[in-house]
This record gives C-alpha cells, structure tokens and sequence, in this order.
C-alpha cells in the first residue's frame, strides 16, 4: 500500500493547525493554564472524530487511551473541560480560525493536489452559497440572525457562506473559505447572503491574489453590482439567471434569435442518447440599470426520454461552440457544494445542526470553523492520502467509517491517525491485554 504523501497527511496537517492556532493572539490574563492553541485543537478534535456531543467529548478524554491519543495525535498538551472549552472558544475572534484554511490550502498547492482541479484554461471553479446551520426560539446571542413571527415568537438563527472549489469530475471539494452570515457589530439589522457573498470574495482574492477562479453561484446573484465586483477582483464567473429577474436581457436574447444574431449548439450521446442543446449569445447589458454591465448569455437543455431539463447562466467568458458544453459543466457543477459539503456536514456524521454551545460572543461560529476545517482535512485525505482511501474502501460508507476510527481511537493506544486507518483497512490483532480490577 502506497504511503500518503508527508505534507498531505492527518499528522501533518493537525501539526499545521495547532501551529496556526498558537499564533492567535491571547487577550486572557497571564497563568492561563490551557492554551488557545489546546482548546481549539481540542475543539477540532472533536469534530475530526465526529463526536455526536461535547458531553460526550468531554465524557471520554477522561479515560486513559483517549486521552494518550488525544495528546499524540492532535498534539494536545492540556485537554480542557467542556465548560473551560466553551469559555476559551467563546472569546477568541474568528479571523484567527480562519487562518486554518489558507494554511491546509497552501499544503494542498505544493503537494500538487490543486492541478487536478484546474478546468477551462487553467482556472478554478469557486462554488458560493450559503446554509443554515443553528435555530432556536430560547437561545441566542448579539450576532444572531432574527426572524419575527407572525405569531410574535422570534426565530434566532446562524447562517454561513460557503465558497468550495468543484470539479465537474469529481465527488470531492477543497473549502477554500467560509464567512458567517451573522449580525455585524454595531448593527441593528440583520446580514444578509449578499453581503456575506461580498465578503467573502474579497478575502479570497486577497488571499489568493494570482489564483485563476471562476466563480459559480445561484440566480439571486446575477446582479449588477455583483458581476461589477467579481470584474474588478479579476473573477470569472458563471451565475445562474431566471427570466423573471431579467426581463430586458431574454427579450434582447429572443430579439437576436429571431434576426439569426445569436447562436445554437447541439450534441448527442451516442451511448445514452442524451440530447443537449444550447442557444447562446455574448456582449450583453445584464439589465436597463447597469447598461455598462455586459454579459453572455447560455440557454441550455438537457433532453431526456422521460424529461426535459431548462438552466439559464450569465458569464464573462465569451462562449463559443468549442466551450459551450464545459460552460454548462462548470454551471452545473455549483450544485456540489450543497451536495458533497452541506448535505455531507448534516447527514453523514459531521452533525452540523447539533447545537455543540452558543455562547455569547463567537462560540457558535468558531464552532462552525472548526467543524469545517475538519470536513477540510477529511476531503483532502479523500484525494491525497492512500491509507484513508483504503480504510473508506473497507468501510463502504463515511458513516461506518467514522464509527470505526472512534472506536479505535477509544480503545487503543495509537502514535498517529495514519495508524487507525492502516488498522482498519488491513486489519489488526491485539496480542496482548490486561483487566484491572477496579472494585
């Protein structure tokens, strides 16, 4: 069995974060006994094993080999209780968490694992949305979004933008960077996706500045404004467009059709006998108000024996025959980051809309990072790391195999999670035990 690559493994990879974590500043007076670096670890711990609960987090890193692996392999010199961890998480400012991300993303760009993502010409596509992950009626703190009732009762909720870079080949993602969808300091109104979105984007760009990207998101961003913004970040994008929100642009796209000014494309698969068609025009006004806003257009579809499916998508690349049907890939693949990273997060063990604490400062989101991060590191031992893709092979499901490395992780002493997964994926036997006698 092939060895995983040095830089791309689970030992080097939490050595990376705990490294980023130290470097977050610490406000606490002087002889604090935990770390930061130990309580975020801690926390990332947790959601690396895929805990269903901090009690039962807490619970376990009592014993003896839980807590030896505890200390080996996530580095955690001083384990915190769940209370002290709550406490130290709940202060720290999320900026620092996010740090984590640029860290695992520089990894991934030298150990090579980037290249293989690279579509049209070199660029990356960059999926955006953004999903809920908390709702209460009793709990809540200052950066909670509200919704009013009509009923009078207040929904609290915290929500997320997501960017993830997609292949159209691929059932794996890479987060390359998440920003809360949370009330901002000072404001009395809620955040929105937009604004969130915008954020986002931006600090991508500045941490990525000579990256080639091509941004995917949903109709509700085919906006002026937006597609100005993503032009000055030296952004492509591919954005989806509904006729009710651009009524000028479809009567200019049926105006060119019926003068023969605009263009259509069609292919079949001789193996499916899937028919694709594609009707496309470029140098657009996106609408009456951003005149100077010009797009290209792409009707697509997708026609089988029993349906008939319709996508519309706006971009700043010009579309020609020869790319029209990578465009409408790169369209479509937007959908994976709700497919492989959100319904993942909620459904397969990462139980992102468990309510781990709240807090009253940043505990929430800080959470939600580090929840992320570990769906980070997991995607990136998925693609790059041979020992966790024969384990998942032995397991069939993410969900077995999350069950196996806890109950390994729990019982037995380990040096490295490289060791759990070569326990699972080839077996072991234990050659020796005792029973205390604790009565």
């Amino acid at each position: 069995m092939m060895q995983p690559r040095k830089n791309l493994c689970a030992t080097s990879l939490y050595k990376k974060l705990k490294e980023a974590f130290a470097e977050i500043e610490d406000t606490r007076p002087n002889e604090v006994r935990i770390p930061i670096e130990d309580a975020l670890m801690s926390a990332f711990a947790m959601f690396a094993l895929k805990d269903e609960s901090l009690l039962r987090f807490d619970q376990r890193r009592k014993d003896g080999e839980e807590r030896v692996n505890l200390e080996k392999i996530f580095g955690i010199e001083e384990i915190p209780c769940d209370t002290t961890m709550r406490e130290i998480i709940d202060r720290i400012g999320p900026e620092g968490i996010k740090k984590g991300f640029e860290i695992i993303f520089k990894e991934i760009q030298r150990g090579g694992v980037l290249k293989e993502f690279a579509y049209l010409d070199g660029h990356y596509l960059v999926s955006l949305d953004g999903t809920q992950y908390f709702k209460s009626k009793e709990i809540s703190c200052p950066s909670c979004l509200e919704r009013n009732q009509q009923n009078g009762e207040t929904i609290y909720t915290h929500q997320f933008m997501g960017a993830v870079i997609v292949h159209p080949d691929k059932a794996e993602v890479i987060p390359i960077g998440v920003e809360p969808i949370i009330k901002q300091d000072g404001e009395t109104k809620n955040d929105c996706e937009r604004n969130a979105g915008k954020r986002l984007i931006e600090n991508i760009r500045k941490a990525h500045p000579k990256l080639k990207i091509i941004v995917l998101e949903d109709g509700l961003h085919s906006t002026g404004p937006n597609l100005r913004e993503l032009e000055k970040l030296r952004m492509g994008y591919i954005i989806g467009a509904k006729q009710g929100d651009h009524k000028k642009l479809f009567e200019e796209l049926e105006k060119r059709k019926e003068a023969g000014e605009s263009h259509t494309h069609e292919i079949t698969e001789e193996e499916t006998g899937i028919e694709h068609h594609f009707h496309y025009s470029n140098d657009m006004a996106i609408n009456a108000s951003n005149e100077d806003v010009k797009v290209n257009i792409l009707e697509y579809w997708e026609k089988r024996k029993d349906k008939t499916q319709y996508f519309v998508w706006v971009t700043n690349i010009e579309i020609t025959n020869k790319n029209v049907h990578k465009i409408m890939l790169a369209g479509r693949a937007r959908w994976k980051i709700e497919n492989e990273a959100f319904n993942t997060l909620k459904n397969q063990g990462y139980n992102a809309e468990h309510n781990y604490g709240h807090g009253q400062e940043n505990l929430s989101v800080n959470f939600m990072l580090l929840m992320m991060l570990a769906f980070t590191v997991d995607q990136v031992l998925q693609i790059s790391c041979p020992l966790f893709q024969a384990a998942k092979a032995k397991c069939k499901t993410k969900k077995l195999l999350w069950e196996r490395v806890r109950h390994l992780f729990y019982t037995l002493p380990f040096d490295c999670m490289e060791d759990i997964y070569r326990a699972i994926a080839n077996g072991f036997r234990v050659m020796k035990y005792e029973i205390f006698d604790t009565s």
